[in-house]
């Protein structure tokens, strides 16, 4: 990759005063095709010490990923971005690095250029704090001997503030150590100490005191290397206005940097051990050599694995008076004497760990530390001056790498009946048991040989414990298991399991070593099957509701003891269609049906017999068109093992039974003679339908009659006709639906349903034919005669009548369904027309038969009462008539009337009048 970076800063030189603001810009930019990452960062070179390490001021790292050196950490955290002073000048750079990734996600750093430098110097403002002071002004200065300091060596600062009138003003100052505070004194003089260095004034390792008014001091009893730093004191005055509020004023001074140098030690430690690979339970003797010490020592033993995966034990530890101190991991097997230390001299250190166990493989380490003593008694104190440490790696050699189990056998097939031996070979003499062990999926204890000698047995008995014999050789290194009478139970995979043990040093028992031998399979191989179906292949047709009978014949078996699980299948679809499961009988006789028989609702219709040992049938009442398919069954064959229990040998199937489930076949027949008819008006018209064959005898029929006019009629001749009616009433049959109709459109007359309900048939009629008034009249003389009257003939009654016949059945799930249809030959009905008379025309209507024969009723009889009243009035004026003559005036003989109900003859009304004098 070609190198296209630019690093561009303007080479300048800049003065500020310190608390000034500090602005440089630095321009990047490359041409690189590749995908890659830019790191920009500054830094701060020193002119004076040009081979001293540039110091790190703030960079952006490839990941985007902004971080400050560490001496601007605290800076950057605080938000405070002005200079403080580091030294009175200095260079200023701009660095770039370009970054690549590799193909394993590792960054590669392509180049790196700095820019130009830019001088700096910062004037600072302390040197110029004293001069000029007014009255109220102040100015600090903190002093101190020298800037550099040994560990261990005291440090005094000295706050002085330059001021009139000191002690008549309210001042407090505040030390700060690298942003932290240590300790405020107010005016009062009592000191208030950050939280730091509370425990260290307490152990009279600092001083916080007011020497005089304008003098403070801050004294480090004993320097640590931690406390090299920048130590400012900050100076507020507190001041009362003339209005009486207070305000404050503060001033920091420049800040003191103080080095500390650790104290250096030249020690040297090594470690060897008397082997770098120890057997178990053997010694592991550790020997750590210390040289070229001037003070006590302290030595630390560790243990840590050999990865280092975890965090270290402590094994034992040597202070600096020689006392030996085991670790709290080790205590215990320190106090058995399993961990010992000794010095043989000042500066040899000795670690023993009898009876290693593996866990005791790892590294171990000899830490030594140098200490110096500083003060007198009782206020001695320990300085830590150096330290040293040295590690060794110790291997430990388990027996269990020689420690191999294995399983033999001579007899790894056998019958159902036979015998075979498990072997079970351990080297060794030491205490041990073995465990035999079988399954198919997850092994299962058998039996178990303690360390003791005893015997345990298992969940899990082979034979149920009677035909299962453990024994041991007097070595008691072969262990062997013997199963006779083996069955199924016996058949499996097999595997020995051998602990070893050792006695620990509290007489407990430790597990040194746990094998398990090689995996040997024991089959147990049943007989062989002797089972055959009869695989004759059969078609069967039956008629629907019918009993259908499928027999499954087992034609040879392989004992005279197996039984049978049966199950039938039925396929129902052509080609590769599911086949579904009806039922399963059981060996026990228990049944069992499939999802199929649910669905279908078989389970109520299907029926599975055993008719002899070797001989099953199936049947299915009330057979529906739907059961139709191949039939046919699945046998398995089972036998009881030496254990007694029963086992699936082997399965067969029978042949294919074809069963076709039809409907009965159609033999409906109407009598399809035709024929003539000829009534006059006002007659009946006799109309018969005669079945004489029919598909079932249950069968049930729909019967109806169509009527098509054999000519027009007008709309003037239906005019007329209304006129003769008199002008209301209903229309007769077909005369509202044909008025003005064409020749040969049907028009239904009558119709009957299967279920013996009027109007229910394959048609409506126009005429309602159930009600009081019609003229309708249907008979049945038999189950195959139908027969139609329909009275009072009409004109328009005329035309061809034919009888449609439907046959319907009950299917077995009780629901009807149309098997045929049929219909009769034509009857032709002509009505002979009557001419009219007065009697025809009043008997045709009926207001008009009303007003003849029944409203001159109670006429007459009103005349006739008015006419007594009128006799009876004028008898007495006509008594004097009477007398000239000897008889009355006027003689009245009342009607004879003559009524005919059926308009069969015409009404005849005589009046016969009497005789008037």
């Amino acid at each position: 990759i070609a190198d296209s970076l630019t690093v561009t800063a303007p080479a300048q030189t800049l003065s500020k005063v310190e608390g000034d603001t500090l602005q440089l810009t630095c321009e990047v930019s490359r041409t690189t095709a590749q995908h890659t990452h830019l790191s920009v960062g500054w830094f701060l070179r020193s002119p004076e010490d040009a081979a001293a390490a540039p110091q790190e001021l703030l960079t952006l790292s490839r990941d985007f990923v902004l971080r400050s050196g560490g001496a601007y950490r605290q800076r950057m955290a605080a938000g405070d971005l002005r200079l403080d002073k580091t030294s009175g000048h200095g260079l200023l750079y701009c660095q770039a690095a370009e970054w690549v990734q590799d193909a394993d996600g590792a960054w590669f750093a392509m180049t790196r250029k700095q820019s130009d430098k830019t001088q700096l110097r910062i004037q600072p403002t302390g040197k110029q704090d004293h001069l000029h002071l007014n009255d109220r002004d102040f100015s600090i200065q903190v002093s101190t001997e020298r800037r550099s300091f040994t560990a261990g060596e005291p440090l005094e600062l000295r706050c002085v503030i330059e001021a009139q009138s000191v002690p008549e003003r309210f001042f407090s100052v505040s030390w700060v150590f690298s942003s932290s505070p240590v300790a405020v004194v107010g005016p009062g003089a009592v000191p208030v100490l950050g939280p730091d260095y509370v425990a260290r004034e307490a152990a009279g390792h600092m001083t916080v005191r007011k020497e005089s008014a304008n003098v403070h001091l801050l004294k480090l009893q004993r320097l640590r290397p931690e406390d090299a730093g920048k130590y400012i004191c900050r100076v507020t005055e507190r001041e009362r206005t003339p209005t009486g509020d207070f305000i404050d004023r503060s001033k920091r001074s420049r800040n003191v940097q103080i080095t500390v140098q650790a104290l250096k030690s030249n020690i040297t430690v090594s470690l060897s051990s008397n082997a770098s690979e120890v057997l178990e339970g053997d010694v592991i003797q550790l020997t750590c050599l210390v040289q070229a010490t001037s003070g006590p020592l302290s030595v630390l033993w560790q243990w840590s694995d050999k990865l280092g995966s975890e965090p270290a034990l402590d094994l034992a530890s040597v202070d600096r008076e020689g006392s030996v101190r085991p670790g709290r991991a080790y205590a215990e097997r320190a106090g058995f004497g399993e961990v010992r230390v000794d010095k043989a001299h000042a500066d040899t250190f000795s670690l023993f760990l009898y009876n290693a166990l593996p866990g005791d493989e790892g590294q171990y380490r000899c830490s030594a530390t140098e200490w110096l003593a500083a003060g007198l008694e009782p206020d001695l104190v320990w300085d830590k001056i150096g330290e040293m440490a040295a590690t060794k790696t110790v291997s430990v050699k388990t027996v269990e790498s020689s420690f191999v189990v294995s399983a033999v056998s001579r007899t790894p097939s056998v019958s159902f009946g036979d015998s075979f031996d498990l072997l079970c070979l351990t080297p060794g003499d030491a205490p041990s048991a073995a465990a035999a062990a079988n399954g198919s999926s997850e092994f299962r204890e058998l039996v178990t040989f303690t360390r003791e000698g005893t015997l345990q047995w298992g969940e899990q008995l082979l034979g149920l414990g009677t035909r299962t014999t453990v024994d041991r050789s007097h070595a008691n290194t072969n262990f062997r298991l013997s199963v006779t009478r083996a069955g199924r139970r016996e058949a499996g995979t097999y595997q020995c399991s051998a602990v070893l043990w050792r006695r620990n040093y509290d007489r407990s028992w430790s597990r040194v070593a746990n094998r398990t031998s090689n995996r040997l399979g024991i089959s147990v191989v049943p007989p062989v099957s002797k089972l055959r179906m009869q695989k004759t292949n059969q078609t069967q047709v039956h008629l629907e509701d019918s009993r259908v009978r499928i027999n499954c014949s087992v034609a040879s078996q392989t004992s005279a003891d197996s039984q049978h699980a049966v199950l039938w299948y039925v396929w129902r679809a052509a080609g590769d269609g599911p086949h579904e499961l009806l039922l399963r009988i059981e060996r026990s006789g228990a049944f069992e049906y499939g999802a199929y028989a649910e669905e279908e609702r078989l389970r109520r219709r299907v029926q599975a017999e055993r008719l002899s040992p070797r001989l099953y049938a199936l049947t299915l009442n009330r057979a529906e068109t739907g059961d139709s398919g191949t039939y046919y069954c699945l046998v398995e064959e089972w036998l009881s093992d030496p254990d007694g229990a029963w086992y699936r040998l082997a399965r067969d199937a029978s042949g294919f039974t074809q069963v076709s489930v039809r409907q009965p076949e159609v033999r409906l027949q109407v009598e399809e003679a035709e024929s003539n008819i000829t009534v006059a008006q006002a007659g009946s018209i006799r109309l018969g339908c005669s079945i004489p064959s029919q598909s079932s005898r249950d069968s049930r029929f729909s019967v109806s009659w169509y009527m098509e006019r054999s000519f027009a009629y007008g709309a003037e001749e239906d005019e007329e006709d209304e006129e003769e009616d008199g002008g209301g009433g209903e229309l007769d049959v077909g005369e509202a639906a044909e008025a003005g109709g064409a020749r040969g459109e049907r028009q239904c007359v009558f119709s009957i349903g299967h279920d013996a309900v009027f109007g229910n048939g394959n048609c409506s009629p126009a005429e309602d034919d159930g009600g009081p008034d019609s003229r309708l009249q249907f008979s049945r003389a038999s189950l195959e005669q139908y027969g139609l009257t329909i009275q009072r003939a009409l004109p328009s009654d005329a035309g061809r009548y034919v009888c449609h016949v439907e046959e319907w059945l009950l299917n077995p799930r009780n629901a009807w369904y149309r098997l045929a249809t049929n219909q009769s030959g034509f009857t032709v009905v002509n009505v002979i027309e009557q001419e009219s008379n007065l009697q025809s025309v009043v008997c045709a209507n009926d207001s008009l038969f009303y007003f003849v024969f029944f409203y001159p009723f109670p006429v007459f009889g009103v005349l006739l009462v008015a006419l007594l009243f009128v006799r009876y009035r004028s008898r007495g004026h006509g008594k004097s008539q009477e007398g000239k003559n000897g008889a009355p005036l006027l003689w009245i003989k009342e009607p004879h009337l003559s009524y005919s109900p059926t308009c069969l003859d015409p009404p005849a009304l005589s009046l016969h009048p009497g005789s008037v004098d």
